[in-house]
């Protein structure tokens, strides 16, 4: 998209009385706004199918070309992925710039990807959606050959152009997966090496602007963590694109590693869900879920329900999940306030964190066991290792060694079997 301040149209179809429609168009509007298009209108129109050449009926194509014209806007925005054909009838009807919902989330995470990863990602989905549409191109190419005698020719030219560009985009959605898969495998190494070092992985998760980044920094600045850890975060949707990994340390010396993921919204366009594939797979290894939901929007069930179906997508199934309902003092509920698995917060106001942090600490640290150890002066490097990596409680000097009460993990409980009092 050119950097020209864009006007636009939006248009919503509401198939069959969908009762998240207008949350759905709302959204629309906050993703133009995401990269400065302004809306200067909007037309609507309640279908039970979708119209296979225009999307909408022909009497609404003449509504929104007399509304484009007097709104004096430049581009109209559809609130769904629009076939490639529907996208060159419309912009022939209305002789102007169309996109589609999905090219407007593409364009907007092609700005936000900051890491190479991402970047790549993100090409590999826009290649993807490109691609068939690059083949509709075909018939209006030959209409554009025209003309006596060299018609022929001309189109010839043309489609032979497309054929090269088809092959082109091929080979390159080749190489970036091909450098995905490097990548992935490297993620892949660190996550086994996690896995053997036993930290646990504590990973967010939930729709986009729900407060994710906040909830990782207010944790962070909790545990003393210092400031160039923190993570980006701002009230604007995808702000962050990257998969942080930062380590949380507790006071007792326990340590988990917390994960965030790319923020969800709905009709996310698949392209962009198969290629976020690798960083969403973060989410499937981990030890614990946070589902961070921002509690004070209406829809927030219904964005727990697409995030839920996001998941599932990429196989992530299975995994214990605290739901943590953010933003609860602009929801006017009770906060903070623990249930179950259920949690209600504040990040912004630093309510609730540490019964988050204790609520975090009693799922992933179940395992864990209280037991007395008598250690032999010449084992010292028994004492200082636990000193470091577990919770010593107490340590009194014996005749024949260190005695130490200790709160420690199963793996190292079993490894010190030998030195445990009370078995």
């Amino acid at each position: 998209m050119e950097e020209l301040m864009e006007r636009a149209i939006v248009v919503g179809v509401n198939l069959n009385k969908d009762e998240h429609f207008e949350y759905g168009l709302e959204e629309l509007h906050n993703l133009a706004e995401a990269l400065n298009v302004e809306v200067v209108g909007e037309v609507t129109q309640n279908l039970d199918r979708v119209n296979p050449a225009h999307y909408v009926g022909k009497g609404k194509i003449d509504e929104i070309k007399a509304f484009f014209e007097e709104a004096d806007a430049n581009l109209v925005i559809f609130n769904d992925e629009l076939s490639p054909s529907q996208i060159r009838n419309l912009e022939s009807a209305l002789e102007c710039k169309v996109i589609d919902r999905t090219m407007l989330i593409l364009d907007i995470f092609a700005r936000r990807a900051k890491s190479k990863e991402a970047q790549m990602q993100v090409e590999l989905a826009q290649l993807q959606y490109m691609l068939p549409r690059l083949v509709g191109l075909r018939a209006s190419l030959g209409r554009q050959g025209g003309g006596t005698g060299g018609g022929f020719k001309n189109r010839g030219a043309g489609e032979t152009k497309l054929e090269l560009d088809r092959r082109k985009i091929e080979d390159q959605i080749a190489k970036l997966r091909r450098d995905l898969d490097h990548v992935k495998d490297q993620r892949e190494t660190q996550r086994k090496q996690r896995k053997k070092n036993e930290v646990p992985v504590v990973s967010i998760v939930g729709y986009t602007n729900a407060g994710k980044s906040t909830i990782m920094n207010r944790l962070l600045a909790k545990t003393g963590q210092i400031d160039d850890k923190q993570v980006f975060e701002k009230d604007m949707l995808f702000a962050t694109l990257e998969t942080s990994v930062r380590q949380i340390r507790l006071p007792d010396q326990k340590e988990f590693l917390l994960t965030d993921t790319v923020g969800f919204v709905s009709k996310l366009p698949t392209h962009l869900v198969k290629a976020f594939r690798s960083t969403l797979e973060e989410a499937r290894e981990a030890d614990l879920l946070l589902h961070v939901v921002d509690v004070s929007n209406d829809e927030y069930r219904y964005m727990m329900d697409v995030t839920n179906e996001t998941l599932q997508a990429v196989g992530v199934e299975n995994v214990q999940t605290l739901e943590v309902y953010n933003k609860s003092d602009l929801a006017g509920v009770n906060y903070p306030h623990v249930s179950g698995n259920n949690i209600w917060i504040s990040a912004k106001e630093n309510a609730g964190l540490d019964e988050l942090i204790e609520l975090i600490r009693t799922h992933i640290f179940a395992d864990y066991k209280m037991c007395r150890m008598l250690i032999p002066y010449d084992r010292g490097d028994v004492v200082s290792y636990l000193n470091e990596q577990a919770s010593v409680q107490g340590s009194e000097y014996e005749e024949e060694g260190t005695l130490l009460k200790v709160e420690l993990k199963q793996a190292d409980y079993e490894r010190y079997h030998d030195f445990v009092l009370d078995k």
